[in-house]
């Protein structure tokens, strides 16, 4: 999705304000473009392409300029669903779609996902590359999103450590006196789990860097129809 590693991403579809507008989305598409996806959204589709991804579509939360789904659609996806809380974010993943000629295969959607689940069907793939990490529910959030995934449900979110905690607490400070609205939240890696691994999936790829982990499930668990969103 791009960004620059420093802090949880603002296209996370919850409380983004206009400091999370144009100008931060043009110099992301801007960085995207130049240098590709920033390490830890490799690592995340490299996790979800894992065992092809050839027909299957996508549902990427939060996905800022669409390095994500982008990925995946040149890698022999069939279609994306694209939600995002940023207007601006929104308007730069277009221009990349039509850039790339995939804009007939992406459907976007503007908003907080938990607002807009009930009207989002079922994709073989889900990813939240940052995006947890600046929610404040996140038990729906991932509770909805993981609800939606037939196949892969694909992470990125704050490792759980004292650290990166006391530091996301001394952001949240500076952003209160900024006076800007997204928060940063450092959830505990076993409460994320707990919410998926009952939906039927396995942990299959794991990476951590500094301050991001990632981490792929894979379902493991027949969808019954009784499973179903």
């Amino acid at each position: 999705m791009g960004g620059d590693g420093s802090g949880c991403d603002p296209r996370c579809g919850c409380r983004v304000g206009n400091e999370f507008g144009d100008r931060a989305a043009r110099a992301d598409l801007k960085a995207y473009r130049k240098s590709g996806p920033v390490r830890t959204t490799r690592w995340l589709i490299e996790g979800l392409e894992t065992g092809g991804v050839a027909g299957m579509t996508v549902l990427d939360i939060g996905a800022g300029v669409g390095a994500v789904h982008q990925q995946l659609l040149a890698d022999g996806a069939l279609a994306a669903v694209d939600v995002d809380g940023s207007p601006a974010y929104v308007a730069a993943a277009r221009e990349e779609a039509a850039r790339r000629g995939t804009a007939d295969r992406v459907h976007y959607e503007i908003g907080d996902f938990v607002e807009l689940a009930p009207a989002i069907g079922e994709n073989d793939i889900v990813a939240l590359d940052r995006v947890i990490c600046c929610y404040p529910d996140m038990p729906a959030l991932v509770r909805l999103s993981v609800a939606r995934a037939r196949r892969r449900y694909g992470l990125v979110y704050p490792r759980d450590t004292w650290w990166i905690r006391v530091g996301a607490g001394v952001l949240n400070g500076l952003a209160r006196l900024g006076r800007q609205r997204v928060r940063a939240y450092v959830h505990r890696s076993a409460d994320v789990e707990a919410i998926v691994r009952p939906e039927g999936f396995t942990p299959r790829f794991r990476r951590s860097g500094l301050f991001w982990q990632v981490t792929v499930f894979e379902r493991t668990r027949p969808l019954s129809a009784a499973d179903s969103p």
